[in-house]
């Protein structure tokens, strides 16, 4: 047996750098109906090469220059429309920068059936989900997918009820990773974390009074890491349906962490076992 691995220095400095949620591409949310508005060139270049079917309507000024985006606009059967400067400020703000350059997609086109999902899906030791206990910040959602795109999740399993759905503001702070990360709709949380331990995921339940310190778990079968509501945390029933409680270590001159972060360094540590490079 070696020594356990511990969270040293030099690897929160390497989490820092990996996780900085000011470091994101530019989207923006207007509040009509499902309309998710995303600007700027490279914005829409990442959801035309990721997720094309996300793209509803597109608009470009006449000045933006962009003739090599309306070649791929053009190569996916996408028509884009003239862009007023009225219509630009309606959708984004009158002081956002679009770059002539605006589109909105369907967040609902983004999610995938848990069953669609979990058939499609190849289980092994170096398989890790995330499941999502009725968060209601969409900042933390978005923040959280971004991590599991970071440190290798193969899915962020996402509940219809008392859960921050996907919006603009999670699209935002994702940094365009709802792109690439699938995201998986379930129904009943306990229901879905019992069968998922069917399948042979070990399920880890992320508790300030958790029984095991994140140090000494190796994380060697298929894994399955629930992250709870910010205020509340997971669910006792849900956390009884866990094999293990987890904890992050921590100063005592910091109570807590929040969940975004505390689902970070847990996949983080996750990562030092399976992620290469």
């Amino acid at each position: 047996m070696g020594s356990t691995p511990t969270l040293s220095a030099k690897d929160l400095n390497m989490f820092q750098k990996r996780f900085n949620p000011r470091q994101h591409k530019r989207f923006d949310r207007n509040d009509h109906g499902n309309k998710i508005y995303i600007y700027g060139k490279h914005a829409l270049e990442e959801a035309l090469e990721k997720a094309p079917h996300t793209i509803k309507k597109v608009f470009l000024s006449a000045d933006a220059g962009n003739s090599e985006l309306r070649s791929i606009l053009s190569k996916r059967g996408i028509t884009a429309s003239a862009m007023k400067t009225h219509d630009a400020s309606q959708m984004v703000g009158r002081e956002t920068a679009h770059q002539g350059v605006i589109a909105f997609i369907d967040p609902t086109s983004l999610m995938v059936d848990f069953r669609t999902f979990l058939a499609g899906l190849k289980i092994d030791a170096g398989t890790m989900l995330i499941l999502l206990d009725e968060l209601t910040d969409p900042q933390n959602v978005g923040a959280i997918i971004r991590s599991a795109a970071a440190f290798g999740a193969a899915g962020v399993l996402i509940p219809p009820h008392h859960q921050a759905p996907i919006t603009g503001a999670v699209v935002k702070v994702s940094a365009g990773m709802v792109f690439s990360v699938p995201l998986v709709s379930i129904g009943n949380v306990n229901q879905t974390v019992l069968a998922l331990k069917e399948k042979g995921f070990r399920a880890y339940g992320l508790d300030m009074a958790g029984t095991r310190d994140i140090r000494e778990e190796r994380f060697e079968s298929p894994s399955l890491i629930v992250i709870g509501n910010e205020g509340e945390g997971i669910r006792q029933k849900t956390l009884e349906h866990c094999d293990v409680a987890l904890r992050i270590p921590m100063s005592p001159d910091c109570e807590s962490l929040n969940a975004s972060v505390s689902a970070a360094v847990v996949l983080y540590q996750w990562s030092k076992y399976h992620l290469k490079g």
